[in-house]
């Protein structure tokens, strides 16, 4: 069943426009076909009523002409009122044993033309459920033809009795059938709901477009922004609720390209000037004696001074802008395993693999990964790998491995593992730090983990469209 459900849920449009197309074009569906229902229903007793009422007017006639007419003249009148639906006759008891509930309108009808309000009249009406419709009694062979002819396709036949009490004491019995009328589904009919139909779709496709432009422009600007990308303001259209949101992306991409600009700002600054005076204590340090104090104080300041170069090469990195450019990713890492060395780094994949980036960045991202890969690990054996819209890029390497608790930390700007990472060899913790930021700028993903049999993966996911 919940299978049955998924299967109908696919065929369900997926977009804002198809949706609202979809509901609106149902709802129009179902309430014109309960108005036509309905219309319908009411159209059949309303033809139901005007036959009785016909019926009835013709009995209560023939009453009138049967009290007035000498008894040699009956038969002429029977006869002529006679019709292939409808049968007069005189007999001495009535054939409408009891009156139906729904027969006071007749009964009325009949009271109305005969003007006399005592005399007994009995009416019954009630359905057919015998098929085909049996022909009335006493009606003529030759008839028959005509009687199937117009029971054909009808439904649910009814059948009227009437009994009149005459002003001789006898009574006039009149027995007549007549149907509920099918539906009718002429073109005429249907013309109005499919111009209504169109009317519909045509509004939903303008209102959709008013809606659904807007909002993709808003969600393709959030990626943009998410990846570190200027997308300039968007334009401010639509209703005014996506007007209002419009407005307020536009204010807080401005407000969050201000706070970033003005961090890297204070940090290349920061870094910048940390410069100088660390230079002036290497031109001190240098005049000094050499000892253990001053070889010491030596080492911490090319240290610190690693560590300023370092910051200000990530804070460069953050800020630069790089334009994007279709290039091959299977290249793109080639050429990255052949600087590092093919006796320390190799690569699995061959089949080209085009993909819209920053090539400058990602080839940084990616070399830092490799790079930690051959000095911690030994090796790097590199595999591309393409699923839908996603390239996966997977750096193993033959090292130990870090601790659990530790794959995501070592993400974080100048975090170093003393434990499983050598200290004197690493650099200041940033590598990684540089790497997931520009891996994150063109909305991709990069994690560790540790193999069961030993090495670590760093598993990198990028978007780049169904290929």
């Amino acid at each position: 069943m919940k299978a049955r459900f998924a299967r109908l849920g696919n065929l369900f449009p997926q977009s804002l426009g198809g949706q609202l197309l979809a509901m609106l074009l149902l709802a129009l569906v179902a309430t014109q076909g309960l108005g036509l229902l309905l219309l319908t229903d009411e159209r059949n007793r309303a033809v139901r009523a005007a036959l009785g009422f016909e019926v009835a007017g013709r009995a209560a006639n023939v009453v009138l002409l049967l009290d007035d007419a000498p008894a040699d003249l009956r038969a002429s009148i029977l006869m002529a009122a006679d019709s292939p639906l409808v049968r007069f006759e005189v007999g001495p008891a009535p054939k409408a044993s009891h009156d139906s509930t729904d027969a006071d309108s007749v009964l009325g009808q009949i009271r109305q033309i005969l003007g006399n309000p005592e005399r007994e009249i009995r009416a019954d009406i009630h359905a057919l459920s015998t098929t085909p419709v049996p022909m009335p009694e006493g009606m003529p062979a030759a008839m028959r033809p005509m009687h199937d002819a117009m029971m054909v396709g009808r439904t649910e036949p009814v059948e009227m009795t009437l009994s009149i009490r005459l002003a001789r004491g006898d009574w006039l019995n009149v027995r007549t059938m007549f149907h509920r009328p099918g539906p009718q589904l002429s073109p005429q009919a249907l013309l109005p709901l499919l111009l209504m139909a169109v009317a519909v779709a045509l509004v939903a496709w303008w209102t959709a477009r008013r809606v659904v432009g807007p909002m993709r422009a808003l969600a393709v600007g959030a990626d943009r922004l998410g990846r570190g990308l200027d997308a300039g303001p968007l334009p401010v259209t639509g209703p005014a609720e996506l007007r209002d949101t419009t407005l307020a992306f536009n204010r807080m991409q401005d407000r969050l390209a201000r706070f970033v600009n003005e961090r890297t700002h204070m940090l290349v600054a920061l870094s910048h000037d940390l410069r100088s005076p660390l230079t002036a204590m290497r031109l001190r340090i240098e005049m000094l004696d050499e000892t253990d104090d001053s070889v010491r104080l030596k080492a911490l300041v090319e240290e610190m001074q690693a560590m300023v170069e370092a910051t200000l090469e990530f804070a460069r990195g953050v800020a630069k802008a790089e334009p994007e450019a279709t290039v091959d990713l299977a290249a793109l890492l080639a050429d990255i395993v052949s600087d590092v060395g093919r006796d320390r780094a190799n690569l699995s994949r061959s089949q080209p693999v085009p993909a819209t980036i920053r090539p400058h960045a990602l080839k940084r991202a990616l070399r830092n990964l490799i790079d930690n890969a051959v000095r911690y690990g030994d090796a790097a054996n590199v595999t591309l790998t393409q699923e839908p819209g996603t390239v996966i890029i997977t750096i193993a390497d033959k090292g130990p491995g870090l601790p659990k608790d530790q794959l995501e930390t070592v993400f974080e700007p100048f975090v170093r593992l003393e434990g499983s990472r050598n200290r004197d060899t690493g650099g200041v913790g940033l590598g990684l730090a540089i790497a997931r930021t520009i891996i994150q700028a063109h909305g991709g993903t990069v994690l560790l983990r540790n193999r069961a049999g030993g090495g670590l993966d760093a598993m990198v996911r990028l978007p780049i469209g169904d290929a």
